[in-house]
C-alpha cells in the first residue's frame, strides 16, 4: 500500500500525526505500508509559492491513495484566488478525477447526548451522503466579476453532463445496494433546468437497480428533513454545491463536526481521504484538536481503495473502545467524561488496536 501523506495546514499536522501513529500499529502487525509525505496548502505556499507544487501533485498521482489533513488560514486569505490553499484540494480532485466524495455521518452511542439535537432524534443515525466533486458550478465555465452597466456583477455557471450525472448516481445505487438498499436524490428540479436533467438521468438508472428503492426530494426539504428525521435516510445523493452544505448540516447531527472522515474516490476507487473538518486555525497549535475524524478517514482508505475491511474494522472498533471509556477531546466533552488532548487521544486509539 503506497501511501501520500498530505498533512497541510492549521491542525492538519497535528491529527496527521496520530493517524501515523495508527499506520505504525498496522505495520507492527505485517501490513505492508509504505508512505511519503508532502506538503500542500499554506504551508506549500510558503516554501514555493504554489499551494499545490508539481511534486507534491507527482507523489498524489503515484501513490495507490492519498491521506490528507487540511489546509488554509486567515493569513492567506488576501492572497490571489488561484494561490489560496483551497486551490490546491480543488485542482487535485480535479486533476486526479475524484469524482464521488463519500461522507458517513454516524452517531456513535456513546456522543448521542453530545448532538444539538434530542438523542432520540440522532441516536442509531447510520447515514452516507454522496456529493458528485468534480463539476457543478464550482467548476462550471464562465465565471468571474466584470463591470455592467457601472456596476459590478458576479457569475457563475452551473452546470452537468449526462454522463457525469450518470457515473456519480451508478454510485449511489451500488453504495444503497450494499447497505439499506434506500437512495435518495437530492435537486432542485423545480426551479433549475440543470438537475431537472440530474432528476431525469437518475430516474433512467433506477430501471438497472430494481432492488434499490429511488426517492427524491428538493435541496432546500432535504436540509429541513435532516434536523426533523434524519433516520429516515439511508444514502443521499446529490451535486458538489447542495451536497457540500447538506453534508456539513448532517456533520452536527453527529455531536461534532470533529469525528466526521470523508473519501473522495476516481472509478477505481482510488482515493483521498480527509476529516471534513478544516484546519481550525483557531486551535492550531495546541494539542487540543479531535484526531478521530483522521483516523476514521485511515479506516475508511482501509475500506475502500485497498479492501481491507478487517483491518479498517479494528480501527473503528478502536475508536468505539476509547469513547466507551469515557475520554473525550474539548469538541465532543460531555460531564464526567475525561478531558484529553490531541496526543492523548491518538494514543489511546493506538492502545485500542
Amino acid at each position: 500500500m503506497k501511501i501520500a501523506i498530505l498533512p497541510g495546514d492549521g491542525i492538519g499536522q497535528e491529527i496527521m500525526v496520530e493517524a501515523e501513529k495508527v499506520l505504525d500499529a498496522l505495520r507492527r502487525d505485517g501490513m505492508k505500508i509504505e508512505t511519503e509525505r508532502a506538503v500542500i496548502g499554506g504551508t506549500a505556499y510558503d516554501q514555493s509559492g504554489d499551494p499545490l507544487p508539481d511534486a507534491t501533485l507527482k507523489l498524489a498521482q503515484q501513490a495507490d491513495a492519498i491521506l490528507f489533513g487540511a489546509v488554509g488560514g486567515t493569513q492567506y486569505d488576501a492572497l490571489p484566488r488561484d494561490k489560496r490553499p483551497e486551490r490546491a484540494i480543488l485542482r487535485m480532485r480535479k486533476e486526479l478525477d475524484l469524482f464521488a466524495n463519500l461522507r458517513p455521518a454516524t452517531v456513535f452511542p456513546e456522543l448521542a447526548a453530545a448532538s444539538s439535537l434530542k438523542p432520540e432524534i440522532v441516536a442509531g443515525l447510520d447515514l452516507m451522503i454522496l456529493r458528485e466533486l468534480t463539476s457543478d458550478i464550482y467548476f462550471g465555465q464562465p465565471r468571474g466579476i466584470k463591470t455592467e452597466g457601472g456596476e459590478r456583477v458576479g457569475f457563475n455557471t452551473m452546470l452537468y453532463k449526462e454522463s457525469e450525472i450518470r457515473r456519480i448516481g451508478r454510485v449511489g445505487f451500488e453504495i444503497a445496494r450494499k447497505r439499506g438498499r434506500k437512495l435518495c436524490s437530492v435537486d432542485k428540479m423545480n426551479v433549475l433546468e440543470t438537475t431537472q436533467l440530474w432528476r431525469d438521468v437518475m430516474v433512467e438508472l433506477a430501471k438497472d437497480y430494481p432492488d434499490v428503492e429511488l426517492t427524491h426530494i428538493l435541496v432546500d426539504n432535504c436540509a429541513m428533513q435532516l434536523v426533523r428525521n434524519p433516520k429516515q435516510f439511508d444514502v443521499l445523493v446529490t451535486g458538489n454545491m447542495f451536497g457540500d452544505i447538506l453534508s456539513d448540516e448532517a456533520s452536527m447531527l453527529t455531536g461534532s463536526i470533529g469525528m466526521l472522515p470523508s473519501a473522495s474516490l476516481d472509478a477505481k476507487n482510488k482515493g483521498l481521504y480527509e476529516p471534513i473538518h478544516g484546519s481550525a486555525p483557531d486551535i492550531a497549535g495546541k494539542g487540543v484538536a479531535n484526531p478521530l475524524a483522521m483516523i476514521l478517514s485511515l479506516a475508511m482508505m482501509l475500506r475502500y481503495t485497498f479492501g481491507q475491511a478487517e483491518a479498517a474494522g479494528r480501527v473503528e472498533g478502536a475508536v468505539r473502545k476509547v469513547l466507551a471509556q469515557g475520554l473525550r477531546t474539548g469538541d465532543i466533552q460531555q460531564p464526567g467524561m475525561r478531558l484529553v488532548g490531541t496526543k492523548e487521544m491518538g494514543g489511546a486509539v493506538v492502545a485500542g488496536l
